[in-house]
């Protein structure tokens, strides 16, 4: 019996011959580089947060502005506005230490760092400078603001002065000042670092079972 052979040189190739033709996967190519993206500061309960150095900066401004406003006459505020003026000397007179601790960036759990204990005292002495040198050229304010009436300190200090001042008094006012700067401003950056996400926060001690309140 005689067979067709037409269907062997029409068969396809072999399956050793397809794989050696199989071509070769190209070289891959390196990732290209992240672009850099800008960090945004931190956002927080008060607009945007912002550097240690900066927020104590702008605690001294607060407190500049209060002492600046506190030697403007009241007789300049007219009947409801000077209802409005008193509230205003009030916020600007003890909101500096809260907003300075308020505004600088940390971590979540960061409550009572090192740096947080140096921020009262460090911001007291300088708004006791800030203070000190209106005092001198400014003059003292009043009981319901305003100037006293008296003139500026370092003219009080000279011998023979419409209004003497001797330089005990003046000493013990400036250290009584210090000493209310100094205590109200460590206590307020205290109470408001600690009531920054939870008034208390503490871990118990170390183990499988440990728990966060």
């Amino acid at each position: 019996m005689r067979y067709n052979t037409g269907m062997s040189e029409s068969s396809p190739p072999s399956t050793e011959t397809a794989m050696n033709e199989t071509p070769t996967p190209a070289t891959a190519q390196p990732a290209a580089p992240t672009p850099r993206v800008p960090r945004q500061p931190a956002k927080g309960r008060v607009f945007r947060r912002t550097s240690y150095a900066r927020a104590i900066i702008e605690g001294v401004v607060i407190f500049a502005a209060f002492r600046l406003l506190d030697m403007v006459s009241i007789n300049t505020w007219p009947g409801a506005a000077l209802i409005a003026f008193f509230f205003l000397l009030l916020l600007l007179q003890f909101s500096p230490p809260v907003w300075a601790a308020m505004r600088v960036v940390s971590t979540k759990r960061e409550k009572m760092s090192g740096r947080f204990w140096k921020m009262g005292p460090m911001l007291a002495g300088l708004c006791f400078l800030v203070d000190l040198a209106v005092t001198l050229t400014l003059g003292n304010a009043g009981l319901f603001g305003g100037p006293d009436g008296n003139g500026p300190v370092w003219a009080r200090l000279a011998s023979g002065a419409a209004h003497p001042l001797s330089w005990g008094a003046f000493i013990g006012n400036e250290i009584g000042s210090a000493a209310f700067l100094l205590i109200y401003f460590t206590i307020a950056v205290i109470c408001t670092r600690l009531a920054n996400g939870g008034f208390l926060r503490f871990t118990m001690p170390a183990g499988n079972g440990r728990v966060t309140l």
